[in-house]
């Protein structure tokens, strides 16, 4: 009997929810992944997948996402600080390497909840339009050049900028936020002084306050919002656009 030339509608399904978009390009896994539920899809060996240094598991209750959290238990707070747990995972499936479908370890509830496996909890109720903009955004985490790559290789995931909150389009970081690392402001001008022209601080703008996304673009090229008027000025930002 001649072979179907027709993929399977499974693996189809599996070729389609490797695809996303990432701003104008579309991003592929480097090679094709059984969506499931269970990490032995891909880890036949759990311990082997751990990253340096992590402690043996003699007993794995699980072989999903559930395996992990007795331990690494989901931080609903909100707190702008590091969380290598949950950005060494997320990277590691959100990179170049392999870009695996969010519902691999979370549950989603359209417009009405969304987290981790077996946790009551929720980190939002995003819509498929709020799914839809998620995908894209930790793509670009995990991968881009910007500013979000960036603190994502601090150990620094959504939370750290955006709160309890998950990340919507038009959201803005309010510089309180931002100064919560980067701060206080006194020592963020010291910081940036020029040596030769003191009075072209940008963190000492003779604007007054301006916010801090003015310049710093999480998910896009940074800019130096001093240029718009002193073209002139040799100024310079990290992530900006080259």
């Amino acid at each position: 009997m001649q072979k179907s030339s027709l993929l399977p509608i499974a693996v189809l399904k599996v070729f389609l929810g490797l695809l996303y978009m990432a701003g104008d390009k579309v991003v592929y896994a480097a090679k094709p992944v059984k969506i499931s539920h269970s990490c032995k899809g891909c880890h036949a060996d759990l311990n082997a997948a751990l990253p340096k240094g992590h402690p043996v598991v003699t007993v794995v209750t699980g072989t999903d996402i559930t395996a992990c959290t007795p331990c690494h238990i989901p931080d609903y707070s909100g707190k702008a600080e590091p969380n290598a747990y949950a950005v060494h995972l997320h990277r590691t499936h959100e990179g170049p390497k392999a870009t695996l479908d969010c519902l691999v370890c979370h549950y989603w509830v359209t417009g009405k909840s969304f987290a981790v496996f077996q946790q009551k909890a929720s980190f939002g109720a995003p819509t498929k339009e709020d799914m839809g903009l998620l995908k894209k955004i930790f793509i670009s985490w995990a991968q881009s050049p910007y500013l979000d790559s960036i603190h994502a290789k601090k150990n620094i995931d959504c939370m750290g900028c955006h709160g309890k909150s998950l990340p919507k389009e038009g959201d803005a970081v309010e510089n309180d936020r931002c100064l919560l690392c980067h701060g206080p402001v006194d020592k963020l001008q010291a910081k940036t002084a020029p040596k030769d022209f003191p009075d072209r601080n940008p963190h000492e703008s003779h604007l007054g306050d301006i916010v801090c996304t003015a310049c710093h673009h999480a998910h896009s090229a940074s800019k130096v919002y001093c240029l718009e008027c002193h073209k002139t000025f040799k100024m310079k930002i990290q992530g900006a656009a080259r």
